[in-house]
């Protein structure tokens, strides 16, 4: 098969290494790639959102199957154009994608799939919005309805804060179009996963979970990111809740879409709040996330381009997908002063000591090869990736790799995955921070 995979991050560049490994690949391209994917893959410098561009390449180019890693082609339509001229792609139409593109169609669709979520109200009017907030109290939890690349949701603990956030959208137009409409939620409190799962518009396959940090700094501490680090699996989500969350959340979800006339194909990704009620959805994605797709490849042991396959063709029912009992740490290196203003261009050296432990695979997210050196493109710029027998294993294989990359542009988070290396609840025996179903 000829295979394009679109797309240029982390999240990519472990997916074109997965599939690249597929006995069924011929050729791999990826649109536009960076410099790491350039070694699993041929690079070719179409935009990921450059709908009309990225056609044109799949028709010159007879590719079988386009597998689309960002939300903002998916939103844009990209299936929709390839399947209109009969080539097969992996992601959810447009309308599908309304799931991620639209926090409040994706709100909709849980009240009237009866999905447990938390109680918000939607405003295009800042004083409306203010007003809301003055009689709600604090915390709340502000976001823009719309794509923010990460970077549209604040969780505002004071009055100041939350005008702030809701200034920045509907005033000063901060996220442009994606901040029109604001959602404001209450606050849900306990345990934060992300889970994922396969999708052919009327079935599902569970992938499993992972966790992701979103604050930049050790602790939980300063702005939201894209994500410094993920886990997986995540010992937070005791086994017995993965059935109630594919049968109180994924099902309903995909089945809603279905009856609607919006069926869902590709990867369902819920963030998710599980507490002391069970999980509470906060958002739905509709893609792998970054940096959580980097631990799931690294923990997959199946060739997942049949998976893709069966997805797309609707008979997700014939799939069986195998995964390492390892678990597996992803920790992200930043360019220096992200994420409000990423230096670019900083050169990056030692990653083939960094990643001369099998055990060890860095994803880069960001990069350019600027005539043999590897330079800083962007904010979150590797994904150092590590397996181990136990969390604690896999935290100290990452970290050691960290540690071997020569980079005074960059810097990490130091505590990924620490936390859950408490010593077990001595009533529950449950490890720290479990949730139970």
């Amino acid at each position: 098969m000829r295979v394009l995979l679109v797309g240029s991050g982390g999240r990519e560049h472990a997916l074109a290494w997965a599939i690249a490994a597929s006995p069924l690949v011929d050729r791999l391209y990826c649109a536009p790639g960076n410099a790491g994917i350039a070694a699993e893959a041929e690079c070719v410098p179409i935009s990921a959102s450059d709908i009309a561009g990225l056609v044109a390449f799949a028709k010159r180019e007879a590719i079988d199957f386009v597998v689309i890693g960002p939300e903002a082609p998916l939103v844009l339509g990209l299936v929709d154009a390839l399947e209109s001229v009969g080539i097969a792609a992996f992601g959810p139409t447009s309308a599908a994608a309304r799931l991620e593109g639209s926090k409040s169609f994706a709100k909709e669709i849980c009240r009237r799939a009866g999905i447990a979520t938390a109680a918000h109200r939607g405003f295009h009017d800042p004083a409306a919005a203010k007003a809301y907030i003055a009689a709600h109290g604090m915390p709340v939890v502000i976001k823009a309805d719309g794509l923010a690349a990460g970077k549209g949701v604040v969780v505002a603990t004071d009055r100041a804060a939350a005008d702030h956030a809701v200034d920045a959208a509907l005033v000063e137009r901060r996220f442009g179009a994606a901040g029109m409409e604001i959602v404001v939620e209450d606050f849900v409190a306990g345990e934060e996963v992300s889970f994922f799962a396969l999708c052919d518009g009327s079935t599902a396959l569970p992938l499993g979970a992972a966790q992701d940090f979103k604050r930049v700094g050790d602790g939980g501490i300063g702005p939201n990111t894209g994500g410094m680090g993920a886990i997986s699996p995540a010992p937070p989500l005791a086994a017995a809740l993965e059935g109630r969350i594919m049968d109180r959340i994924i099902l309903p979800a995909i089945g809603t879409m279905e009856a609607e006339g919006h069926a869902f194909k590709g990867v369902l990704y819920a963030g998710l709040m599980l507490t002391a009620e069970g999980p509470k959805l906060l958002e739905f994605n509709v893609r792998f996330g970054d940096p959580e797709c980097q631990v799931l490849m690294m923990r997959l042991m199946s060739d997942p381009l049949p998976a893709l396959l069966a997805a797309h063709d609707g008979v997700l029912r014939q799939v069986d997908l195998r995964w390492r009992e390892d678990h597996a740490v992803c920790v992200v290196m930043a360019a220096q002063g992200y994420p409000a203003a990423p230096q670019h261009g900083s050169e990056i050296r030692g990653l083939d000591r960094a990643a001369a432990d099998p055990a060890v695979k860095i994803f880069h997210a960001a990069t350019r090869d600027d005539a043999g050196r590897l330079v800083a493109e962007g904010g979150r710029v590797l994904g150092v990736t590590a397996l181990g027998a136990d969390l604690a294993q896999a935290r100290t294989r990452a970290y050691a790799a960290v540690d071997r990359i020569d980079w005074p542009g960059g810097f990490c988070r130091r505590d990924i995955g620490g936390k859950l290396l408490q010593p077990a609840d001595p009533v529950t025996g449950l490890p720290a921070g479990t949730v139970r179903p």
